[in-house]
């Protein structure tokens, strides 16, 4: 027999064997009335029979995924007591939530939602197709991904955007009263993002600042395959400052109504965050063909069936007299139907046909940017061209706001930032904790709920700890919701080498692989005083217009770079561009036909000196887009020459220049190309940087090799 078969059984053994109604003075005191007891037996029915056709579906060949949530049907309690305008993120075993808020919206259709999403068909409300999540526009579920923990902070990011909204008297996505649901499971509790997201919240709480979050820890006892020491959690969970901890034994539906109800109330009303650890099991397995007796024992599972949280509802109804066992079983046979009849009307469902499909929510159709309504007629650094142009967005736009570590009253350690909290108050440029992930983790929240974060990292080294939250949260969102949700920001990072009496590779890291990799992410990098404002300008109206992720590189060794050729001559301060500067497009330098120089950041400076000093008819091309490339301006450009150099600061390994290269090799086979990178190298302290940096020297050696 099946685990799902073994797990059905008992059920019905356990039901047929329960004694006839206790006095009706059981339930005196206990805040929870008949009919949300039986609405919430049947989303917890809802919830085991899903799990049952999942692995039916799977097993004729038309279901691609199944993680169940059997044991963990209490988690029906927190949709219930949730109003639909809560925004709800999710641990995927969230069947019973997910079928419990369904059950308040007419019309809404969960055993369908749940089974496409297992058979990967379009016809999911949520993904159409590209995964099996719990996710739902309609219910404010936003979808999640099985990347641990991840969604913790965009939680934490919406519970605190919300409040801020309400004083900016901005719209939000949803009431600013809304309680952020964020559950999750007790092995991710130990996750450092987890872990992160829980101390943000209690720095926030500390500091005074509204937070209605509820985290939900469904705790089965063990993550995979390992069990969790016992008491821990309890330990763990209540030691953050300023969170309430509560508890609740999930195998008890009237207490775990309750607990639920009464949680939900006190966070509303005291706009603090709070911890609801419940006490639940886990039947068939952790996903998939898991097979839990390989390690764990019959005891062990023995106790978990008699914690069956349906069975508990069951016993509940049938000791109040509102069903007999008979009745009880008969309503879980009409629900096993029900399911059935779903599941079989879903035989070879419509799936994504092309990988057009699939990319759709990618798919970009902003061709042109308006022009800087703000034109300037003074000479200005890169860095001051960078100042001038977020102080004119947060002017146009009111939903714009700027934060991150020191940005505020510091300005941020380059200045960027400088005076513009005076100019736009502390509710729109504000200082945040020492944490990437929290800094991103607010940008996903205030995103999703109307803003335009146009949020700071300090120094692209320190992107990598946090990184997952661009790659696992903000650019697959708009991907496995169909678009239905977007996260619409500008993440600035100073970043880049060559900054000279500083740092080593933590303040000088060449590497942008990482960002260049995911998929949506759109990647610029300015290295113009004269164009750097309207690459800014045009990353925000993506946002803005589609609702992309970007990510804006400024090179801090041009931050405040004054000459170009000489000491003094001052060329490479300019005048800002009015022209708008459309995605996928390219700039160039001189017009000279013997080479083109392919180069970016940094390079271009170099890049127009070596041209110089070598004495050639080069033109040299910016690419300033780096993700997506911009292949057809770039191809368009080299088309004229035989001869390319692509010179390249970041690494020679997973660096720019590899794709570049490719594209011109397969536009043109017999094209010389010649590639000039750094070394596959982190940046050493000093001088001994010139080591494995590109060098001016280096590209006038191979610019005079004709």
């Amino acid at each position: 027999m099946t685990a799902a078969g073994e797990l059905d059984e008992r059920f019905v053994a356990a039901v047929r064997a329960l004694p006839g109604p206790a006095p009706r003075s059981r339930g005196a005191g206990r805040r929870v009335d008949d009919d949300l007891l039986l609405r919430y037996f049947d989303a917890q029915m809802q919830s085991r029979h899903l799990d049952f056709a999942a692995r039916a579906v799977q097993e004729r060949g038309e279901g691609f995924y199944t993680i169940s949530s059997a044991g963990h049907e209490s988690n029906a309690a927190l949709g219930l007591s949730t109003r639909v305008t809560d925004p709800a993120l999710l641990h995927y075993r969230s069947g019973g939530f997910y079928a419990a808020r369904a059950s308040l919206v007419e019309g809404s259709t969960p055993i369908r939602d749940v089974l496409a999403g297992c058979a990967a068909s379009t016809l999911d409300p949520i993904s159409a197709g590209r995964h099996k999540v719990f996710g739902n526009a309609e219910l404010n579920i936003l979808p999640q991904t099985s990347t641990i923990a991840s969604h913790f902070p965009r939680a934490v990011g919406i519970a605190l955007a919300l409040p801020r909204m309400e004083r900016l008297g901005l719209d939000a996505a949803w009431p600013t009263d809304s309680v952020v649901v964020c559950s999750f499971g007790d092995a991710s509790a130990n996750h450092s993002t987890a872990v992160g997201a829980m101390n943000a919240a209690a720095y926030c709480r500390h500091r005074g600042l509204p937070l209605r979050l509820l985290l939900v820890c469904e705790d089965n006892g063990v993550g995979i395959s390992v069990p969790t020491p016992a008491g821990w959690l309890e330990r763990a969970l209540s030691s953050y400052p300023g969170i309430e901890y509560r508890a609740v034994d999930g195998a008890d539906p009237v207490a775990m109504l309750a607990a639920a109800a009464d949680a939900i109330d006190t966070v509303r009303a005291s706009r603090a965050p709070l911890v609801l650890h419940v006490r639940t099991v886990r039947f068939l397995g952790h996903a998939g063909s898991d097979v839990e007796a390989a390690y764990r024992s019959p005891a062990e599972l023995t106790a978990d069936h008699a914690r069956d949280p349906l069975v508990g509802t069951a016993r509940e109804l049938v000791a109040r007299g509102v069903l007999d066992p008979a009745a009880a079983l008969d309503r879980y046979e009409r629900m096993r139907d029900a399911v059935a009849s779903v599941a079989d009307s879903l035989r070879r469902p419509p799936r994504l046909r092309s990988a057009a499909e699939v990319m759709r929510p990618f798919e970009s159709s902003l061709v042109r940017i308006d022009d800087d309504p703000h034109p300037a007629g003074e000479p200005l650094t890169l860095a001051r061209a960078v100042t001038r142009t977020l102080g004119q967005l947060l002017e146009e736009d009111p939903r714009t706001c700027v934060f991150g570590e020191d940005v505020g009253v510091k300005g941020g350690v380059y200045g960027i930032t400088r005076g513009l909290q005076e100019r736009f108050g502390r509710l729109r440029v504000f200082d945040t904790l020492l944490d990437e992930q929290t800094v991103l983790g607010f940008a996903l929240g205030s995103a999703v709920a109307g803003m335009l974060p146009i949020p700071e990292i300090q120094y692209l080294a320190y992107l990598h700890n946090a990184e997952d939250q661009l790659r696992g949260e903000a650019a697959s969102l708009a991907f496995f919701s169909d678009g239905r949700y977007r996260n619409p920001m500008v993440v600035r990072i100073a970043g880049l080498p060559y900054q000279r009496g500083f740092g080593g590779h933590f303040h000088n890291d060449d590497s942008v692989a990482v960002l260049r990799d995911i998929p949506g992410l759109v990647l610029a990098v300015p290295s113009a005083p004269a164009t750097a404002g309207a690459l800014l300008r045009s990353c925000l109206a993506l946002a803005r217009e589609e609702g992309r992720v970007c990510v804006y590189l400024e090179p801090i060794a041009l931050y405040h770079r004054r000459d170009l050729y000489e000491d003094g001559d001052g060329l490479w301060q300019q005048v800002p561009d009015a022209a708008g500067l459309a995605p996928g497009s390219v700039r160039t330098y001189g017009d000279g036909d013997d080479v083109l120089v392919v180069t970016f950041g940094n390079g271009v400076p170099m890049s127009l000196r070596a041209v110089r000093r070598a004495g050639v008819a080069a033109t040299v091309l910016d690419l300033q887009w780096l993700s997506p490339l911009p292949t057809a301006a770039l191809l368009g450009c080299a088309r004229g020459f035989e001869r390319v150099v692509v010179v390249d600061e970041t690494r020679r390994s997973g660096g720019v220049a590899e794709a570049v290269v490719a594209a011109l090799a397969e536009d043109s086979p017999h094209r010389r190309i010649t590639r000039i990178t750094s070394r596959d190298s982190y940046v050493p302290l000093g001088p001994a940087a010139a080591y494995v940096l590109v060098s001016e020297d280096e590209i006038v050696r191979v610019l005079r090799d004709r």
